[in-house]
């Protein structure tokens, strides 16, 4: 009924919008809609001044359960851009879109980047990142082609940081024993970055791509059973939700719970994972503490 009420309102106000959208702030920025915190996040580094970036999503929160608001439709229909991430982390854009009555064009970023299946997470993956960014300096160039050059700069500078990220996390990973690279987290938002660096995913407490849903008696046993058999010394909770569930997986298995991880979000501003390069570095950082048993510690930018 909420969500019902809340779409309602949200077409009421798009009608009073209609017509209303300008494709330009009041302080001469190009306005951008952007779903997630990571897409925020690369829409403000390739923008930069020049681009005033409405972000959806708040840190730290679960895109699979949210719901559109008024103020959300209100910001799609006066934008020059949509950013929006894809899959179903963001599907409930298309409300939005449908009420705002928008005809501002939506980069999907998941198109442009190396998909694998139905998994939404790709940004996990940094060479994904670099793509995305590619993608957002073309939409920003034919949005605003009078500072198509600034975007063209700015996205370079940033790809490079991106690029440096990646090596380094890599470098720092090598260094980490195979069989000790096990992972167990809340729900299945890693496997871009367990692909890249080689690290075997052994299960999570919720199996699937989405947080909604609960896990099973059984389900719950057999991880735990999986987790003693295989060694695992630590499991990882998501920041984003409460590790209840993974601490007492943890005790029943003989593990401890890790550092949380920034999975579906990024976190809030003096944060670790505040800003995309952030949320890599310190979701390496706490894997390896967690594999290692804090016996090695990374050197990363970001």
């Amino acid at each position: 009924m909420r969500s019902a009420v809340l779409l309602l309102a949200a077409i009421g106000l798009a009608a009073l919008l209609a017509g209303c959208g300008s494709g330009s702030s009041a302080a001469g920025r190009l306005p951008v809609v952007a779903t997630t915190t990571q897409a925020a996040d690369l829409v403000r580094n390739v923008g930069g001044p020049r681009v005033a970036v409405h972000q959806i999503l708040a840190p730290n929160s679960d895109p699979h359960d949210y719901e559109v608001r008024p103020h959300d439709v209100r910001a799609v229909a006066d934008a020059a851009l949509v950013v929006r991430s894809g899959g179903d982390v963001d599907a409930w854009l298309k409300d939005a879109i449908g009420a705002s009555g928008t005809q501002a064009p939506v980069l999907t970023l998941i198109d442009h980047v190396a998909r694998e299946g139905d998994d939404p997470h790709w940004w996990q993956d940094p060479r994904n990142a670099e793509r995305a960014v590619a993608a957002i300096r073309d939409a920003l160039s034919r949005a605003d082609r009078t500072h198509a050059a600034a975007y063209r700069q700015r996205a370079r500078a940033y790809s490079t940081r991106i690029a440096a990220l990646d090596s380094a996390v890599a470098h720092c990973l090598d260094h980490v024993p195979p069989a000790r690279r096990k992972l167990v987290t809340s729900h299945d938002a890693l496997g871009y970055y367990a692909r890249r660096y080689g690290i075997d995913v052994l299960g999570t407490v919720i199996p699937s791509l989405s947080t909604a849903g609960q896990p099973s008696a059984g389900e719950i046993a057999a991880l735990i059973a999986t987790i003693r058999r295989a060694g695992v010394s630590a499991i990882f909770a998501e920041s984003s939700v409460n590790p209840k569930v993974e601490q007492a997986i943890a005790d029943q298995a003989g593990a401890r719970v890790g550092r949380p991880l920034w999975a579906d979000s990024l976190g809030p501003p003096g944060s670790s994972g505040a800003t995309y390069l952030s949320s890599i570095a310190a979701n390496t950082r706490a894997l390896v503490d967690g594999f290692t048993g804090g016996r090695q510690t990374c050197a990363l930018p970001g």
